[in-house]
């Protein structure tokens, strides 16, 4: 009988992996003691741990404080990753039709648990505009692009990733009723886009909607962003949503996806 794979899990390389992790979640430098008490191993394994990582570039340590934090050798991973994915390769000259359309600045971004990355951009040549979102972590339930790709899980599914503490309120228009916020995703789901009027940042809105592959199955997603002084609520919903959908379709068309 064929083995599971998790009987094949080497706990040191899980551990390593496990440290790596912590320096994704909130501070940009962490110590011995703090990632021991963490993650519940003991120092000397943590130390060399962190020992084995740094002579391989994945942390360096701050010789002052004697902390560590992650090293460019994760950038290398992450810069590889990128050019490797197909997604990004399909939706690039699609991004850029966009941009030019719109006249504002064009995402590609991806969901990884209750976090959205954004993966790619083509930024508009306009003078003011929100500042680059490329490489940044944003909360999955706050954003356009965030909304789209979790809309179409089953309810009981996103009900899961909306955290014990609840949603986060970020700005006045943020939702963090969780009946609310169901109720919007299957709105979103049914109506094939979602918009962001100021729900994460103050001053900027954005539209989006999803990217499908041939196994029908939301990949990615396809947003603008731009200042909400320029994108009103009206332009959003007459000129840059149709814009959007039609360029996530591409993106799916190129992908394998029939409708």
């Amino acid at each position: 009988m064929k083995r599971e794979k998790t009987n094949y899990i080497i706990q040191s390389v899980n551990h390593a992996l496990d440290i790596l992790e912590e320096f994704c979640r909130q501070q940009d430098e962490l110590g011995v003691t703090e990632l021991s008490n963490r993650l519940g191993l003991h120092k000397n394994n943590v130390f060399r741990l962190l020992a084995t990582l740094e002579s391989r570039g994945y942390v360096e340590q701050n010789k002052v404080t004697e902390n560590y934090f992650l090293g460019v050798k994760n950038l290398e991973l992450g810069q590889a990753f990128i050019k490797q994915i197909g997604l990004l390769r399909q939706s690039r000259p699609v991004l850029e039709a966009l941009a030019k359309k719109c006249k504002e600045t064009a995402y590609m971004a991806v969901a990884r648990g209750k976090f959205v990355f954004y993966l790619d951009a083509v930024e508009t040549r306009q003078v003011v505009k929100v500042s680059s979102r490329v490489g940044s972590r944003l909360p999955i339930f706050t954003t356009s692009v965030g909304k789209v790709l979790i809309a179409s899980e089953p309810a009981e599914e996103i009900v899961k990733m909306i955290p014990k503490e609840g949603l986060t309120k970020f700005t006045p228009n943020t939702i963090v009723d969780k009946k609310e916020m169901l109720a919007h995703l299957k709105e979103v789901a049914e109506q094939g886009f979602a918009v962001d009027y100021e729900e994460f940042d103050v001053g900027v809105s954005c539209a989006a909607a999803p990217i499908r592959d041939y196994t029908r199955r939301v990949v990615g997603a396809i947003s603008i962003t731009g200042p909400a002084s320029r994108l009103t609520h009206d332009k959003l919903d007459k000129e840059v949503v149709p814009l959007v959908v039609d360029a996530a379709k591409e993106i799916s068309r190129r992908l394998g996806y029939v409708e």
